[in-house]
Parts: C-alpha cells; structure tokens; sequence
C-alpha cells in the first residue's frame, strides 16, 4: 500500500484498522466456535447476526463517503470513525462465533463463508482507500464498497437451520450433475464420426484420427455411464425430497445426521465431473472402469448413510433400495463392456 505523504497522519488509524480488520478476517475463516454452555437460541442469534451486519454496512458507507470528497477528513476524525468501524467488525466477528458447531456443521460453513466475504470486502475496501490519492472517489472505491454491500445483502439469503442448509447443499449438487449431463448428451448429439456410415471399427486404416470422435463401442460404453450417472441424479433428488419433507434439527444426533448426508453427497458431482472427462475421445478405458467405480462407491456410500438416517421413512426405502440395485446394474454393465473390450 502507498500513499500521499503529506498526510500520514490521517492514514494512522486507517492502517490499524486494516490490520484489525485483516487479522479477524483470517480468524473468521480458520477459527473455532465458542463452546455452548448453556441454551443456543436460534432465533436470538439471527436477530443479533443481523443486526451486525446491518451496522458493518453502514459503516462501511459512512468510510467511503468521508474519503469520496475533499477535504480530507482530520487525525481526529479518522480516528472516531475507524473506533467506531472497528467495534462493528468486531461485533460481527464475536456474533458469528457464537454459532456453536451442534447446531450442525453444515449450517456453521454457510454463516462462516458469508461473513468471511464481508471481511473480505472490509480489506478490500480499506486497501483502495489507502492506497488511492484521498481527495477522489475512485472506480475501484465504489467497487469495493459495492462489494462489501452484496456481501452483506447475502445474510438475508442464508438457511436459517441445518436442515435448510443441508437441503442448500443437496440442491446445488442437483443441478451441477444435471449440467454434466446435459453437457455430455449434447457432446454425443455434436460429434460425428466422418465414417460412421460406410466403416465398421475394423477399418481402422481409413478412418482418420480416432482421437477426435467416439467409436460406435464408445457410444455403447457411455450409453451405460449415462446410466450410472442418471441415477446418481435421481438419489440425489430424491434424497432432496427427504430431506425436505422429513429433515429434522431438534436433536443433535439429527443435526448431524444431516451433516453426514450432505458431506457425501457432495463427493457425487466431482466424481461424476472425472468419470465425464475420461469418456471424452480418446476415451481412456482403464480411467473409465477405475472413476465408474469410484463414482459406484460414493453412491452405495450415499444410499447407505441415507437408509440409516432419520429422513428415511418406510415409504423412502423402496426408493433407496430400488437405487442401489440401478447403481449395481450400471456397474455390471459398464465393467462388462470394458471386459469385453479387452478380450
């Protein structure tokens, strides 16, 4: 950071507030809840929550405004205003750490993830207006006061409770095995093998570079990926559904029924991503049958946890196990494809 320095006293307090604010930062992002010693009111805490986040914002604001315009601000009031600043971040810091980890895991790294980006934003913001000339709204000044505003507007959005943010968690991990899908289903609708017509895999003297299409024994093995993966899809759904309607936080062994629920299902989509990628041409067999078994493995895992928690009800086992014999089936398939290939 630089800076005129024909007013270093002013920058002071400034500087002691960015490495305040920096420093809490990096405890908000790495640090441990306090312990519950007594009754956790919910209700309280998002009340208190945000009711901080509301005066860091405000405080932000009042920073930016003060070194938007000459003149510049006095020793004096710079200082009175980092005081204030920096109680703010610090109230913000000591309401997030009352979240005791009991209250599950899962909802904790939502909190802990939108008020590390509020800090995040505070540094940002104090850096630029150090380091700019102070008598000048700067573009990067108003960026980062926007910042610090979108990371606040985002506690209004954030679950309330494990189960909400469990169910966050299942959601998001929906749709991003549904985007890998998709885009393989339209990879195989876009690529045309130049001799798939007239050529059978023998000929493989005339066909060109098979390194830039799939075989029509490609196709049949991603054919029954797909159907790995669909069904990696549809647990993941449904597993959605349970928790949705039947998700619980009043105990603490539900609470972290939930977490567990959540930890491996989002294992799905990145072994999902691998088994996509080994299928593009030239599709490596040996990663193929090495990442469908990983992504087997993560799904039995995932039925598993699911058939002994408290979401699944009677009515959920027949899906559960209806699953689990697709995720069987799909491997059989696909291991007896690649067998066959070798042979």
């Amino acid at each position: 950071m630089s800076a005129d320095n024909s007013i270093p006293d002013v920058l002071v307090p400034l500087r002691n507030l960015f490495n305040c604010v920096k420093s809490t930062r990096d405890r908000v992002r790495d640090g441990e809840s306090n312990e519950c010693s007594g009754t956790f009111c919910m209700s309280n805490f998002w009340e208190t929550l945000d009711q901080a986040v509301k005066t860091t914002s405000q405080e932000a604001t009042k920073l930016s405004l003060m070194f938007s315009r000459p003149p510049v601000p006095s020793e004096q009031e710079c200082a009175k205003l980092a005081d204030s600043f920096q109680k703010s971040a610090l109230a913000l810091s000591t309401v997030y750490f009352w979240l005791p980890k009991n209250q599950g895991i899962t909802l904790r790294r939502a909190v802990r993830d939108a008020t590390a980006e509020v800090f995040e934003g505070l540094v940002q913001l104090l850096d630029v207006i150090i380091s700019s000339p102070l008598q000048s709204l700067s573009q990067d000044q108003l960026t980062s006061t926007g910042g610090v505003w979108a990371a606040c507007d985002q506690f209004k959005e954030l679950p309330k409770d494990n189960r909400s943010a469990v169910l966050a968690v299942l959601t998001s991990n929906v749709g991003l095995v549904k985007d890998a899908l998709e885009e393989m289903e339209q990879a195989l609708a876009e690529s045309q093998d130049p001799f798939g017509d007239i050529l059978d895999d023998d000929d493989m003297d005339v066909r060109g570079n098979q390194d830039t299409y799939w075989s029509q024994s490609d196709r049949q093995l991603i054919c029954q990926c797909q159907g790995l993966m669909k069904a990696s899809g549809a647990c993941l759904r449904k597993l959605s559904s349970a928790v949705r309607n039947n998700g619980r936080v009043e105990t603490e062994e539900n609470i972290a029924q939930l977490d567990d629920l959540a930890d491996v299902a989002k294992d799905v989509s990145p072994n999902i991503d691998d088994l996509t990628l080994s299928l593009y041409p030239p599709v490596d067999r040996c990663a193929v049958e090495e990442n469908v078994c990983k992504l087997a493995v993560v799904m039995k895992k995932v039925l598993g946890i699911t058939r002994t928690s408290h979401v699944c009800l009677e009515p959920d086992v027949s899906w559960v196990e209806f699953l689990d014999g697709a995720v069987n089936h799909n491997l059989e398939k696909v291991q007896s494809l690649l067998h066959d290939s070798n042979s």
